[in-house]
């Protein structure tokens, strides 16, 4: 009783429902007198109306919050698009003055009320998260309850469920964030809470670096699974089965972690993964490309997302929003004629406030399982980095959602004495991002047609390279003898006809000008290509050899800093890597690069941003690791699980001297599968 009754607990739902109340009541009158033909009604009428709309709610929205939680997936998204709308059509239904007697005008008018609800929050909330933070610690609670009263705990307690002791690892990653473009808003004071960690001492930021390619599956397939070697490029082509892989497909994705899981992921031993490209081996995968499914029935974050008014329908009625801001953001840039920019229509326009929606659902995903007390959760956040694609890595609006990136962290920081465990939270990005106007602007060709001009034979017709594909093309294999597969400024050229690695000799044999001009060309600054000897970098005025580093003439190397030779050679290790490996020029008073895509911020290759991710950790953790690499980073993941005793010690080999992790590490990925004698 003292529980039910304590002071704190009865202001605060007085307060809701005083708030809820007062919004019924604004909505219902707004929404009544922009209805033709309405009769209007006095106050007392419109009183009692939100009365009965606050009874329908309390006896419909737990009928169907069971009926989402059953149907799971998309049945709980459409179903949970429907439900606000239902609630309000039944009250107006049961409406005693009969102001609306059409059936169809009564469902819009549901409908405009639910809207013009979620507006009305927003505003109310002065854009915080208190609404959400307060709907994610009851799902919290709830959850807390329902695993107390399994393990054979009372059927019903008001008691607030106990913090955890037991450690916890929450890895939130903040897509495409370079940790240049972090420190800096964090200098500016433009991120608070990042801010305030590393202000206090309570975490270090430290950079980073991708290596080659500087994409998100390379990333992941290294941070998750220690196994980044099997991707050489956000999209390439597999000689053996004539398939063009792209890496964001999910049934590729799905492909791709075939190959990457041993068993001994980041996220093995109960683990979850969170929105990301790979699953880490992790028991439960959430919104994950290679799984390619919604959330189940056992989601209760998902189905209490879409049921709840400060869910999904808040959170799509301000996408809807959002997509009227990027049309206003993209008509000031022409304005203002801003350069570098691209198009940022078509569509763009849905993958802003789709990844808005994605971000919320996925932060409450990530509150549920820290109220089940998983021992390890890694979650992306992609909002960033898709805006920066059109708008600029470091541009006013690719800010802001670096910005709303940052209260989420917030958030999740408001919500961890709700959990089940002591989560201590690590923050890192897969990768950076490097502005500049795209090849095609510079140069105003693409990099096919420069393809095709240099392998054109005056006395047959010209060969016409294989389309760059997209990440929804079809994968046959390509009738042309050349494909060039793009991301961002690395270009991956493949002679189909050869089911071998092609090597130089072979290729200046069958197309004699294609190395000599690419190198040539403005605005390509490598061309790498094997060799007998070893893989050789070509450059506008010299070349480098890569195994032993002799440079003849102007060293191309210079302008991509002094890990570009690793780098390059690490990447000609890469599974399925192109016969020629192309990478834009660098700007050498800018840091610029010529994306081969149509980005005006864009990564995959080298020069510029793109390679300097960053990791902000617990201060007194100790980095035992050089971070060179997304699978070094998995290494100092997995040896902080392991001192928060989340993880089994892995018991090192030592192969000359040195110590060896996995047996990847020692015969490559392809031998990885295979019985070692004594285990």
């Amino acid at each position: 009783m003292r529980a039910l009754f304590a002071r704190r607990r009865v202001l605060g739902r007085v307060r809701a429902v005083l708030r809820s109340a007062i919004t019924t009541f604004v909505v219902v009158t707004v929404t009544l007198w922009l209805m033709p033909g309405v009769a209007s009604a006095d106050i007392v009428d419109t009183l009692g109306l939100v009365v009965l709309i606050a009874v329908v709610g309390a006896v419909l929205r737990p009928l169907l919050l069971l009926g989402i939680t059953a149907l799971g997936g998309w049945g709980a998204m459409l179903f949970g698009v429907i439900t606000q709308v239902a609630v309000m059509f039944v009250a107006l239904r049961l409406d005693p003055a009969n102001r609306i007697r059409s059936l169809p005008l009564l469902l819009i008018t549901a409908i405009l009320a639910v809207v013009f609800a979620a507006l009305l929050d927003w505003m109310a909330d002065a854009g915080s998260d208190d609404t959400f933070v307060r709907e994610a610690r009851r799902l919290m609670r709830a959850v807390r309850r329902r695993a107390a009263r399994q393990d054979g705990g009372p059927l019903f307690t008001l008691r607030r469920p106990r913090p955890g002791t037991e450690p916890g690892l929450l890895v939130i990653q903040l897509d495409g964030v370079a940790e240049p473009v972090l420190s800096w808003a964090v200098r500016a004071g433009n991120l608070p809470v990042l801010g305030q960690w590393l202000r206090s001492g309570s975490h270090s930021l430290r950079r980073w670096h991708t290596g080659l390619p500087s994409t998100t599956p390379a990333s992941q397939a290294g941070i998750l699974h220690g196994a980044s070697r099997q991707i050489p490029a956000f999209r390439w082509f597999e000689k053996d089965t004539g398939k063009v892989m792209v890496s964001n497909r999910p049934r590729d994705a799905a492909m791709i972690e075939e190959r990457l899981s041993d068993g001994r992921g980041l996220l093995s031993g109960g683990g979850v993964s969170i929105g990301n490209a790979f699953g880490g081996d992790a028991a439960t995968n959430l919104l994950t490309v290679s799984h390619a499914a919604l959330p189940g029935r056992s989601a209760h974050g998902w189905a209490a997302f879409m049921a709840s008014p400060y869910g999904f329908t808040r959170a799509l009625v301000l996408g809807v929003a959002d997509v009227f801001t990027e049309l206003h953001q993209a008509r000031l840039q022409r304005r203002r004629n801003v350069h570098p920019r691209v198009s940022r229509s078509g569509a763009y326009l849905a993958l802003r406030p789709a990844a808005m929606l994605l971000r919320d659902v996925n932060v409450s995903l990530v509150a549920e399982q820290m109220a089940r007390g998983v021992p390890a959760i890694y979650c992306d956040l992609v909002n960033y980095d898709e805006v920066a694609h059109h708008a600029g890595p470091a541009r006013p609006e690719s800010m802001r959602q670096l910005e709303n990136l940052d209260r989420m962290l917030g958030v999740l920081e408001r919500l961890s004495p709700e959990a089940a465990r002591r989560y201590h939270l690590v923050v890192l990005s897969d990768h950076g991002q490097s502005q500049g106007a795209t090849f095609r602007q510079r140069y105003g060709e693409t990099l096919n047609e420069v393809v095709e001009q240099l392998t054109a034979d005056p006395a047959v017709s010209p060969p016409e390279p294989a389309e760059e594909q997209g990440p929804h093309d079809p994968d046959p294999m390509p009738a042309a003898p050349l494909l060039v597969l793009s991301s961002g400024n690395l270009s991956l050229i493949y002679l189909t006809r050869f089911t071998h690695r092609v090597l130089r000799a072979e290729i200046e044999e069958t197309y004699p000008r294609l190395i000599a001009g690419l190198a040539a060309h403005p605005g390509i600054g490598l061309v790498v290509a094997g060799d007998e000897d070893g893989p050789i970098a070509y450059g506008p005025g010299g070349t480098h050899r890569l195994r032993d580093g002799v440079v003849t003439g102007q060293d191309p190397l210079l302008p991509y800093g002094p890990q570009a030779r690793a780098d390059l050679l690490r990447h000609q290790e890469a599974a399925h890597v192109g016969d020629l490996v192309v990478i834009s020029a660098v700007d050498a008073e800018t840091a610029e690069v010529a994306a081969f895509e149509e980005l005006v911020g864009s990564h995959g290759g080298l020069g510029g941003w793109q390679t300097d991710a960053m990791l902000v950790h617990p201060a007194a953790w100790t980095v035992s690791t050089d971070l060179r690499g997304p699978d070094a980073v998995h290494r100092q993941l997995a040896e902080w699980l392991t001192m928060l005793g989340l993880r089994a010690p892995v018991r090192l080999a030592v192969v000359a001297g040195e110590p060896i992790h996995s047996l990847r590490e020692v015969a490559g990925d392809a031998l990885a599968d295979r019985p070692v004698a004594g285990g």
